[in-house]
């Protein structure tokens, strides 16, 4: 059994130590919002923060998981640069299927919460692995703009 604390909240789970994260919150806990994209941690699809830092859930073993902070899709609008991002994705109507949307927002997520004045460089570095099938990229660099402004205005 492994402990761990997900949006704040603590679970027990059982699966292997070494199942993938990503596994463990859809299958045993039931968080669907992070994807499954190519398994190989390519895409991003399946990013999630530990300790706020952005990681691919597909490649990270549960047990690694274990003494720290996830933190999924589900649980990122309780911060402020979750709350400026979801705002943003809205506005600027960023998802097109929406796929890799939950792994875009969570990597725009730990950049804004690192660094709430990205440059056009910072961004494409923060979100250089995670790939948009639909090519909604400018609009992604749109959103993480406006979401910086946001924070920067400490709304």
């Amino acid at each position: 059994m492994l402990r761990l604390t997900i949006n704040g909240r603590a679970a027990t789970v059982s699966m292997p130590p070494d199942t993938p994260l990503l596994w463990v919150l859809r299958d045993e806990l039931g968080m669907t919002g992070t994807k499954f994209g190519c398994g190989m941690a390519l895409c991003g699809a399946c990013t999630v923060h530990l300790d706020g830092q952005p990681v691919r859930a597909c490649s990270t073993p549960v047990q690694a998981a274990a003494g720290k902070r996830v933190t999924t899709i589900e649980g990122v609008g309780r911060t402020a640069a979750g709350r400026a991002v979801q705002a943003a994705w809205i506005a600027h109507e960023v998802p097109q299927c929406g796929y890799c949307q939950s792994g875009q927002v969570m990597s725009a997520c730990a950049l804004l919460a690192a660094n709430r004045r990205p440059s056009d460089a910072d961004i494409d570095a923060a979100m250089s692995g995670n790939l948009c099938r639909c090519g909604a990229y400018n609009e992604i660099r749109a959103a993480i703009k406006t979401a910086a402004r946001t924070l920067g205005s400490g709304a």
